[in-house]
């Protein structure tokens, strides 16, 4: 069974793209890992990646894969 990693000191990054409604995501990058929030729920869940997986996912974001038009 995979450890739950530890979140309480990671540092947080907001996309400076991001405007000020609030309405965004925050990443994080601890031990090799990384870690997605929603920024209006800093308390709540975060999604946790290998750096392998959120790697692909960025290229098919850059690849247009999952564009809705």
């Amino acid at each position: 069974m995979k450890k739950e990693l530890d979140l309480s000191c990671a540092e947080w990054r907001t996309s400076s793209l991001s405007g000020s409604n609030g309405e965004c995501v925050q990443v994080a990058f601890p031990d090799k890992q990384v870690a997605v929030r929603d920024s209006k729920d800093i308390q709540g869940p975060a999604l946790t990646f290998e750096s392998r997986q959120w790697s692909a996912f960025v290229s098919g974001v850059k690849r247009g894969e999952f564009d809705l038009a």
